[in-house]
């Protein structure tokens, strides 16, 4: 296991001055996000200019893609375009795993089923896996849902932010059963009440997760995911992170 960073640390900065803020906090590993909506890179941008995204993947500052985050506003047809580009992309810069977000509560089971099973063939084909993002408000935030869509998606694995089983409608919730599934993992403090909170201040036991992470031989990147804070330094929190992180590896 490695620590990285999520670009969106940074969501008011470009790509490259979100890269070089990483590089001044002694990261060397980054998730990238590719999202419609306050991403670095929109895929639409990927699909229209795919040798221009990966130019602009490729300055880094001499840190790792590890990730793409990629969250698509489109019709159907535009969808499974901008999400193939997306993967051609990720294979291009050497990346092994993208992130996308479950459907919203309420969708139908199998329509989302059906759905993650044509992106899981369009990854596939350019040797990418797709890790199913935990989240609030999302079919994955029950921990058994998420199980239960993994189990009926061959290949599909699961990017666990474990804040979301804190915070939230099932917070408390036992996850332990999703970790033979992840594929990779976000990280920043919370409590019941708040997603994010200071480090040491929330309820995310990371010594306890790294120990099953390293059960089942999990040997990828522990993301930090921490966004700018209206109390306390962000920077100082980022860094504080990745200490802490690097000391229970």
């Amino acid at each position: 296991m490695f620590v990285a960073a999520t670009s969106r640390c940074f969501p008011g900065m470009s790509l490259e001055a979100a890269m070089q803020q990483l590089v001044e906090l002694e990261y060397t590993a980054v998730e990238i996000m590719v999202h419609s909506t306050g991403g670095h890179i929109q895929p639409s941008a990927v699909l229209a200019d795919l040798e221009g995204a990966v130019a602009l993947c490729r300055q880094t500052h001499r840190l790792t893609p590890v990730a793409l985050s990629i969250d698509i506003e489109a019709d159907e047809a535009d969808y499974y375009r901008q999400f193939a580009a997306c993967c051609r992309l990720a294979k291009a810069i050497k990346v092994v795993t993208v992130t996308v977000r479950s459907a919203e509560l309420g969708t139908p089971f199998n329509a989302e089923i059906e759905r993650l099973r044509k992106m899981v063939s369009l990854a596939a084909q350019e040797g990418v896996r797709i890790g199913l993002l935990t989240e609030v408000g999302r079919m994955t935030e029950d921990p058994n849902t998420a199980e239960v869509i993994c189990n009926n998606v061959k290949g599909l694995g699961i990017t666990l932010d474990p804040s979301h089983y804190i915070y939230g409608p099932h917070g408390g919730a036992n996850y332990d059963q999703l970790i033979k599934l992840v594929y990779h993992v976000r990280l920043r403090d919370t409590t019941k009440h708040e997603l994010q909170v200071r480090i040491g201040q929330g309820d995310v036991e990371y010594g306890r997760l790294i120990n099953q992470l390293k059960k089942v031989r999990y040997d990828r990147a522990l993301c930090v995911d921490i966004l700018p804070m209206s109390e306390g330094d962000q920077l100082a929190e980022m860094r504080k992170m990745r200490l802490l992180l690097e000391s229970l590896l």
